[in-house]
């Protein structure tokens, strides 16, 4: 790197004690932030180059802003509450540059891909489960979070009419927005009675954001990652994004024994649970539709639509809910289905 960035990055090294560090490009994710391995004599560091800028158009209500001091409060949150965040080791919030504990690379997803060891992934999913059940148990952090409201799950939702329903039918901008609005009247009776019930959702939880720290104890052994957009919602929504993953699928078996562990732990009632269950799986579901079409058509990065069959195929499943009848009656009166031809089509595009 070169540039006023890599001065930037340089300086900041400096100060915080690790110019000399070798330094390694690590994978990145779906956002524009950049991760760094650093390594020298007597252990290593992780840097998020993360250059938030203020002027760019609004993704989500305006209250979610790509700024670092979110991520920097919930990382001392989550630590001081016993979970394995990364630690903030130092950071420059006006460059956007933080150095953080490197709790490796042992990903959940990278331990299961090809054939795990009998009875690994019951052992990760169960104790991520039970971290879920401790994060609804642990205290609100302060100064607290955003509320995950009803605007900003509609809003989530309808960006399944914004970015993928034009994508894979042919319609006009007005009618993927009288689309919208339909789906929000459909889905406001499910969602509303969610609202009033909220604990420190991170709303990213999933294999790819969980790390594997067997050395430690309890809920310390899952590593938590990607938590910087947190917001104060109903219980059930990392659990949704956790069994319902976008990338893998988690067994129904195992899924059927970890949500009865989630009620068991929780105390939480099991129909109001499994019904919570089945609207944040849905809501979750068209939002990411929605997310990964943008990726590809608005970003580049057609990679993501491999995965569409796959949150299709959830939100089928989870339509099966009685509560979400008039929701189902919508998707299959109105939302395509991601159709091989289609997806090969727009990544030849967007290739």
């Amino acid at each position: 790197m070169t540039g006023p960035r890599a001065s930037e990055i340089a300086t900041f090294l400096e100060n915080a004690g690790w110019a000399s560090a070798q330094r390694i490009s690590l994978a990145g994710d779906a956002s524009p932030r950049r991760y760094h391995r650093l390594r020298r004599d007597g252990g290593g560091a992780v840097l998020m180059d993360a250059p938030f800028t203020r002027a760019t158009a609004p993704l989500a209500p305006p209250y979610i802003t790509p700024e670092p001091e979110p991520f920097l409060a919930l990382s001392r949150h989550l630590v001081a509450c016993g979970f394995s965040a990364p630690r903030v080791l130092a950071a420059d919030s006006e460059a956007g540059l933080i150095l953080l504990e490197d709790l490796g690379d042992d990903l959940f997803a990278a331990l299961l891909r090809g054939g795990p060891p009998e009875g690994l992934e019951a052992e990760l999913y169960t104790a991520a489960v039970d971290a879920l059940v401790a994060l609804a148990r642990a205290p609100l952090p302060e100064p607290s979070v955003p509320p995950y409201d009803l605007a900003t799950y509609l809003f989530e939702a309808q960006l399944s009419t914004t970015w993928y329903m034009p994508a894979f039918a042919s319609m006009s901008p007005d009618a993927a927005k009288a689309a919208g609005v339909a789906l929000a009247q459909v889905l406001t009776p499910c969602l509303e009675p969610l609202c009033a019930e909220r604990c420190l959702a991170l709303r990213d939880v999933h294999a790819e954001n969980l790390l594997w720290l067997p050395e430690r104890s309890g809920i310390a052994q899952v590593g938590l990652l990607d938590f910087q957009d947190a917001l104060l919602g109903h219980p059930a929504y990392d659990l949704t994004s956790l069994l319902r993953d976008a990338r893998r699928d988690v067994p129904l078996a195992l899924l059927e024994t970890l949500l009865e562990r989630y009620i068991a732990g929780t105390g939480a009632e099991p129909g109001p649970l499994r019904t919570a269950f089945a609207v944040l799986g849905v809501q979750r579901q068209l939002k990411i539709l929605g997310i990964f079409a943008r990726l590809c058509l608005r970003d580049g990065k057609p990679i993501y639509l491999e995965h569409l069959p796959r949150v299709w195929a959830h939100l089928q499943r989870d339509l099966e809910h009685p509560a979400l009848a008039d929701v189902a009656g919508w998707v299959a009166a109105t939302l395509p289905a991601p159709e091989p031809e289609r997806i090969a089509t727009l990544a030849a595009e967007a290739a």
